[in-house]
């Protein structure tokens, strides 16, 4: 949150800091494509994603009391694509289709013994997130923006038999920052974006397990979100 509130501040101080500079230069390239109703693109980018774990302090039948976490990050793959809608000069609606290919790697530990039990989910996502871009003031071929808005998305093939079973649909809310650089015949803009899940993903009813030694990790959780970053770079 800190940093996406610090790069939203930085961009509205260098367009506001930079307004009558930019005015008085003539636009280099395209200076007439932040004026198209409506345009196409698409967007690649990387991702890590996260789980914010609530313990539910669940002893099992031996006394065994497990606690979880996720302790590293692993890069995923992110590919989409862009509409946009010109709503103002300052303001675009965006919807954004997009394939989010990653995973995460939970590790439990039992509080008494340190007995450890480690394992990972791929969670491949098709996310629909709708935008709302707002920019501040192009100077020539630089222009900076802040986004805001919420995402649905659906797991496309979650795997059963597992210590931990997430649900297939989510919801939330993102906010982001990126610039916009106007090439000869595109835009390119490098974005950072911070997805925040609403929706509690974990999945209690698990007669999917067949192991039942599994149903201990399950029962030692009682509530799972979902966290994005995502750094994107869209041609527009």
């Amino acid at each position: 949150m800190k940093i996406a509130f610090t790069l939203i501040l930085l961009s509205l101080l260098l367009s506001a800091s930079n307004n009558g500079y930019g005015q008085q230069r003539s636009l280099q390239h395209r200076p007439y494509a932040d004026q198209q109703l409506f345009h196409l693109g698409f967007s690649v980018g990387f991702h890590t994603q996260d789980l914010i774990l609530t313990q539910s302090g669940y002893q099992s039948e031996n006394g065994e009391v497990w606690f979880s976490e996720i302790p590293d990050y692993a890069p995923g793959l992110s590919v989409g694509m862009i509409a946009d809608l010109y709503l103002s000069r300052h303001m675009n609606l965006r919807i954004l289709p997009t394939l989010n290919l990653g995973g995460k790697d939970l590790f439990f530990r039992e509080q008494d013994s340190g007995d450890e039990y480690a394992t990972s989910l791929r969670n491949n996502y098709l996310t629909l997130p709708i935008h709302l871009k707002i920019s501040g003031i192009r100077i020539n071929n630089y222009k900076p923006y802040f986004l805001l808005g919420g995402y649905g998305s659906i797991e496309l093939a979650s795997k059963k038999n597992r210590a931990v079973l997430l649900k297939q649909f989510d919801t939330g809310i993102e906010i982001g920052a990126g610039f916009s650089f106007y090439l000869p015949l595109f835009t390119l803009s490098p974005e950072l974006k911070f997805s925040f899940g609403l929706t509690d993903l974990l999945e209690t009813d698990r007669r999917d397990l067949k192991d039942e030694e599994l149903m201990k990790y399950s029962l030692s959780l009682s509530k799972a979100t979902q966290r994005m970053i995502t750094l994107s770079f869209h041609f527009e």
